[in-house]
């Protein structure tokens, strides 16, 4: 690294000594003793020195406050900027999420609700077309007995059975109350005879139309899920907006440091009778 430094003087300001009222006394020693107090040689030196920016604190900064490091190296406008992408991210991602959470619990309680799925019907459905959509399934095949003795659906069995069927039964329906399981019961078609506005007696297959039912479930559940991306969304930008941040703090504070930096020294000096003051200024450059 080369360093150049030169030094400029710029201006020298003569100031006369003071009107000096000496009371001499003849005797040499004194009269010495008494001039000499007036005379002092009065070196100042006052320095207005440009400050280093260590760049490892303008990026620390940063990553802890986005518009810090900026502030720190005052930038003002860029600390404005990462600011308010720091505020709006916050909102956005918070906001975002409490609409997600909201339009889920919406979408499962009426998942719920006797409008909605029921897997006792889906169940049952299951039972009866079983062999319809795989002829190896007989009647009175043991895979049938999904059932306990109160009528309610064993889940293992009825697991089994959805993966014997085979075909379009493509997917195991997940554990009631689980997120899967709302998300199952309004995307695959394997689940729409569970809705309430399924025709039982249809002889339904892959391909034919939907309930509105499952199609308005499945728009339902698919707002749900934007408000999600989005809340994700900012989360990223919220990320990347204290690395950009913290990056652009410590590029800025190393160009600062790069620049000219300058010093001013106010100096004096006792010439003769005469004090004189003159300033120092050295510049330098690094690069």
């Amino acid at each position: 690294m080369k360093k150049i430094i030169f030094t400029i003087l710029a201006l020298t300001i003569t100031i006369l000594a003071q009107e000096s009222k000496l009371q001499l006394s003849g005797n040499l020693s004194e009269d010495l003793l008494i001039s000499s107090k007036d005379f002092v040689i009065d070196e100042n030196d006052k320095s207005v020195v440009i400050k280093k920016r260590p760049p490892i604190l303008a990026a620390g900064l940063s990553v802890i406050i986005p518009g810090a490091g900026q502030f720190y190296n005052d930038d003002y406008w860029k600390s404005a900027i990462f600011v308010a992408v720091e505020v709006a991210a916050i909102i956005t991602a918070i906001s975002y999420n409490t609409k997600g959470n909201d339009q889920t619990v919406k979408f499962e309680a009426f998942a719920n609700s006797e409008n909605g799925w029921d897997v006792d019907k889906y169940a049952h459905w299951s039972v009866d077309n079983a062999s319809r959509i795989n002829p190896q399934i007989l009647e009175g095949d043991p895979i049938l007995n999904i059932f306990d003795s109160n009528g309610n659906v064993i889940w293992s069995k009825l697991n089994s059975l959805e993966t014997k069927i085979g075909s379009w039964y493509s997917h195991q329906l997940a554990p009631y109350d689980d997120q899967q399981y709302y998300e199952m019961i309004g995307k695959y078609q394997q689940f729409n005879p569970g809705w309430a506005d399924f025709n039982y007696s249809d002889a339904y297959t892959y391909g034919d139309p939907l309930t509105k039912t499952f199609d308005w479930y499945a728009d339902e559940r698919g707002k749900a899920n934007s408000y999600y991306d989005v809340s994700n969304l900012a989360v990223k930008i919220l990320v990347a907006n204290h690395i950009i941040s913290a990056v652009e703090a410590a590029f800025s504070a190393n160009r600062h440091n790069r620049s000219l930096n300058a010093e001013v020294k106010m100096k004096s000096n006792l010439v003769g009778y005469n004090q004189v003051f003159y300033p120092e200024l050295s510049l330098s450059y690094r690069f």
